[in-house]
């Protein structure tokens, strides 16, 4: 038996049983028989509301959200992203995506042990500065990034 949580259902009026609209017969509740005045249009929100899921978003946020997890992204500013890529997608401004990302991340041990070189100014660093995730969300291509203490703030 599957599990029906997110199936359409209303309650009959007459018999005050949950009643899935899926095994209604003709409109009429399947235990006492009785007409449903409301089923009807309680499907058609039903349907306009899967129209308008994309299931295809979900999907692409979820990977991003995780390819980004495993990088070692905070999972609060990976939402954030997605939430503004989302709204700029929603804006209607394709020119204006958000498509170059650029998300701090912790330092491993090695990292704080080796010699880094600075993204911007290209000077040598030991202590301090920060680690970032750059990339481009079209082209999928993420690196890592060092900035030095001056060019970090």
């Amino acid at each position: 038996m599957t599990s029906r949580i997110h199936s359409p259902h209303t309650t009959c009026p007459h018999c005050k049983e949950e009643v899935y609209l899926d095994e209604l017969v003709g409109g009429r509740c399947p235990l006492c028989g009785q007409s449903l005045e409301g089923a009807e249009e309680q499907s058609e929100l039903f349907d306009d509301l899967l129209e308008r899921s994309d299931l295809s978003w979900l999907v692409f946020q979820y990977f991003l959200y995780k390819r980004l997890e495993n990088l070692g992204a905070n999972p609060l500013q990976i939402m954030q992203l997605v939430s503004r890529y989302e709204e700029q997608l929603a804006s209607g401004n394709e020119e204006d995506e958000p498509s170059e990302i650029m998300l701090d991340i912790s330092m491993s041990i090695i990292d704080h042990l080796r010699l880094k070189t600075c993204h911007e100014c290209k000077k040598r660093f030991l202590r301090g500065g920060k680690k970032k995730i750059c990339g481009n969300i079209r082209l999928n291509d993420f690196q890592f990034a060092f900035f030095c203490p001056s060019c970090g703030q």
